[in-house]
């Protein structure tokens, strides 16, 4: 939010000389954000001065509308002759006064004016708009001042224009709304200085009468607990926006658009009501402010032709809906040049309807911004009495006597606080005097507990708060004060964040990192130094997701969490697989330029318990019970941890040395090995067999197993997925549950033999259906201790062999730790190995 502080003195007596560096403070100790401090006096040197335009030369044979102007700049120039100016704006015409910046000036940016030719003419100085000098983002016209400035031609134009102010820019965290207003700041700065403040909000307004302004139904109470409505009949349409208006408006980033539209803008931010003008004569029947039916569809004001849900409020005439409550106006009833009537409405809607509204139909405007993070019930007469006082002031017309005001607004809950609890919470000394009066600063009314607050500091359980507690009913501005710790938090920030002690606790000694730590390092280690690149996906996901992957929307292995507030409404579920939002990513770097890629992610998934009920109600003004930690926990989602990589492209790149080799299935399981060892699973305890799992291939699918227990999948993606997800094809992937892996169990010191090793290979025969995995542990069982190592090396097919057959070449190493191994005892081995792959899976020699 961006303020001048000019404006801001008009409600708070800030010191007369107060540095900018001690005002900037003051906002940090409130807990403010202060992006920037600007002294617009120093973004302009030079001469910035009041010009009047005397002639408009209109040059053509150029590619875009140029004038040669003539302006009267005084005596700025040193000749008291017009100077003469080439501009392209369009928007003003002889006799208008405009600010004008001479030769030798600096523009923000460092921007320098200067003399040159240009378009054929001589050009000295520049007629500036609002972003030129800073003030805004318009720049699709030059400033025109207003009828009302008094300022000559040869003035310094810094103070008609606002150029001789400070600007605060403000980032206002979500729980503080009511800062997005004048009124808001104003309050936080006389708490920080302890100065008067002159609240806009209490300036009296007149009631609701029994005779409505407009005949209006409000159909949802919830959602709109307070609408107010005023007639003014007769206004001026060509009365201008007053200068001042104007840029007070631009200053706060808001472009001016006509007179009734920009005082419902200015009394936004100097109330922080959201207002809304409507053309009452383009108004069809009655008003009804509902729910919206799905399918409805409303064209907004910025020419968008909206399509509404079920959860969107909208208020309609006679022809549907003509306004998106809360968030933007309709074109059918907005405000236009000719418009003689204006019905202002002042409303108060749900800030949760807002803030999912905004975000379906990604309408980000100042109002819902405020409307979200909560507005002030009782100021909506307020603001309609103030902008109906501006509008005839500066328009003419004149105001109805019907007010219409519907409230179904319900006062706040008193909240209960022990007034020792900032003290016990904080470590700080906080007397409950203390306490009450920090809480009435802020607007709260405090009343008297279970003891009797007393000015006698030797009254017993007085001094220290002990026993004593406070009802503490918050003030209608301050919606995100619920709790007591909101309450304390308070109480803490007014007296002063510097007052707590920066005190580091002790840190217990540990054990350092948790197994299960080990754990994901080893296997993120592992995974880093064969190539792969860590990434971090969001873990949120659509609907649609599962239909892209190739799963049944009945899928009962993987249901999803659904989100009661998601970020996007087009990504609501949580994810119950990392690969989705991977191969996104995978995805995205394919779609800049990328082509051998290799991806890991190491994160959580999410398994909602099917039946398990609501979690129970749970403050915090205490600590919860094990009961209700118990019963929480078991509500929560199940979140094991799983570890995916995705591959696409050439594993080994190709070179002079050279083809490369594209990455395939057999990748994908190897990285699963790889994992598996990592994480300390010993190889004996791993299998692999073939499998049928969506999103794999049904033929180049694995699964793995612990100990018997499936644990992850690997292999090539289907290639429905692969072609409805537009990634190459080939493109395979892995995806292992890290919690499911047992314990690492202790592993003994190898023992190292000093005698040389016997080396036979061996070629068995089988069916093609025959996984090698099998095959290996065959030759393993039946070689005996004296094995050592066995390696597959070759794989081979062909018409020797039959049809369904294929050969499998395995490289067996035979040791003894205590001997060298004779000929006869290391083919021993190897023909005990054979036969027990020949007893289990029919496999022979190849050649025999």
């Amino acid at each position: 939010m961006r303020v001048s502080v000019s404006w801001l003195r008009e409600y708070v007596d800030l010191p007369a000389d107060l540095p900018t560096g001690d005002l900037e403070q003051a906002l940090v100790d409130l807990g403010i954000e202060v992006e920037s401090v600007v002294d617009l006096a120093e973004t302009v040197t030079g001469q910035l001065v009041v010009g009047e335009v005397r002639e408009i030369e209109e040059l053509t044979g150029f590619k875009k509308p140029i004038r040669f102007c003539r302006v009267d700049v005084g005596a700025a120039n040193g000749t008291g002759e017009p100077q003469e100016i080439v501009c392209g704006a369009r928007n003003f015409a002889p006799g208008d006064r405009v600010v004008v910046i001479l030769p030798g000036g600096v523009l923000p940016g460092g921007f320098a004016i200067g003399a040159r030719k240009t378009y054929g003419h001589n050009s000295a100085g520049m007629i500036c708009s609002a972003k030129e000098l800073g003030l805004g983002d318009d720049h699709s016209g030059i400033i025109v001042l207003g009828p009302d400035v008094t300022a000559k031609p040869g003035d310094d134009a810094r103070p008609v224009v606002g150029l001789d102010d400070v600007v605060l820019d403000l980032e206002i965290t979500p729980d503080r709304g009511y800062a997005l207003s004048l009124r808001g700041l104003a309050r936080e700065l006389s708490h920080a200085f302890d100065v008067p403040l002159r609240d806009p909000a209490l300036a009296p307004a007149p009631g609701g009468t029994e005779t409505p302004a407009y005949p209006v139904e409000v159909r949802d109470t919830v959602g709109c607990d307070r609408f107010t409505a005023r007639l003014v009949r007769g206004v001026d349409p060509t009365a201008p926006t007053p200068s001042w208006m104007q840029q007070r408006l631009v200053t706060a980033g808001i472009r001016s658009i006509s007179l009734p539209v920009d005082i419902t803008n200015y009394v936004m931010l100097e109330l922080g009501q959201p207002m809304h003008a409507f053309d009452a004569d383009r108004i069809a029947g009655p008003l009804v402010v509902r729910r919206a039916e799905a399918g409805e569809k409303l064209t907004t004001l910025d020419g968008v032709n909206r399509v509404l849900t079920s959860d969107d409020m909208v208020i309609c005439d006679d022809t549907g809906p003509i306004s998106l409550a809360a968030v933007m106006g309709g074109e059918t009833s907005e405000v236009v040049a000719g418009t003689t009537t204006v019905l202002f409405e002042a409303a108060h809607w749900d800030p949760a309807m807002v803030g999912r509204t905004a975000r379906r139909h990604k309408l980000f405007s100042e109002a819902a911004k405020r409307w979200e993070r909560g507005v002030d019930p009782a100021v909506a007469l307020v603001a309609l009495e103030r902008a109906v006082r501006l509008l005839t002031e500066h328009g003419g017309g004149t105001p109805s006597a019907e007010i219409l005001d519907i409230d179904h607004v319900r006062p706040r809950t008193p909240i209960s606080l022990p007034a020792d609890l900032p003290t016990r919470r904080v470590g700080v000394e906080y007397p409950p005097a203390r306490v009450v009066a920090l809480l009435e600063r802020v607007g709260c009314t405090v009343a008297q507990g279970a003891d009797r607050l007393s000015e006698d500091p030797g009254a017993v359980g007085v001094a220290s708060g002990v026993g004593t507690v406070l009802s503490v009913t918050p003030p209608t501005w301050r919606p995100d004060l619920t709790d007591p710790a909101d309450l304390v938090e308070e109480v803490v920030r007014l007296d002063g964040y510097d007052r707590v002690p920066s005190v580091l606790p002790t840190a217990p000694p540990g054990r350092g990192l948790t197994p299960r730590q080990r754990r994901r390092r080893a296997v993120a280690w592992s995974l880093a130094e064969r190539g792969y690149v860590e990434v971090l996906a969001h873990p949120f996901v659509s609907p649609e997701l599962a239909d892209q992957l190739g799963l049944p929307a009945d899928d009962t292995r993987r249901p999803a969490v659904r989100l009661a507030n998601p970020l996007s409404e087009e990504e609501p579920l949580l994810r119950t697989t990392l690969l989705g939002p991977l191969l996104g990513i995978l995805k995205r770097n394919l779609g800049r330029g990328h082509r051998d890629l290799a991806l890991y992610e190491i994160g959580a998934v999410f398994h909602p318990r099917v039946g398990a009920g609501s979690p129970p109600a749970m403050g915090v003004d205490r600590r919860p019970t094990d009961e209700e930690f118990a019963a929480a926990d078991a509500v929560v989602p199940a979140q094991p941890v799983h570890v995916a990589v995705v591959l696409s492209g050439d594993l080994d790149p190709a070179g002079w040395w050279g083809p490369g080799r594209p990455a395939g299935w057999a990748d994908a399981i190897e990285a699963a090995r790889d994992v598996l060892a990592a994480a300390g699973i010993p190889d004996e305890q791993v299998e692999v067999r073939a499998a049928e799992y969506a999103p794999w291939h049904p033929g180049r699918c694995a699964e793995l197993r612990v100990d018997g227990s499936v644990v992850g999948h690997a292999g090539e993606l289907h290639p429905t997925v692969v072609a409805t997800l537009e990634l190459p094809r080939r493109t395979s992937a892995m995806e292992l549950n890290l919690d499911a892996l047992p314990a690492t169990p202790v592993t003994p010191a190898p023992t190292v033999s000093g005698f040389p090793p016997a080396l036979i290979d061996v070629a068995l025969v089988v069916d093609d259906s025959v996984p090698a995995e099998q095959v290996r542990r065959a030759l393993e069982a039946g070689a005996g201790e004296l094995l050592e190592d066995v390696r597959l090396f070759d794989v081979y097919s062909g018409a020797q062999l039959g049809e369904g057959r294929r050969s499998l070449a395995y490289k067996l190493t035979f040791r003894a730790p205590d001997r060298t191994l004779t000929v006869e005892e290391a083919v021993a081995a190897r023909d005990a190995a054979v036969a027990v792959a020949a007893e289990r899976l029919g496999a022979t020699l190849r050649g025999a």
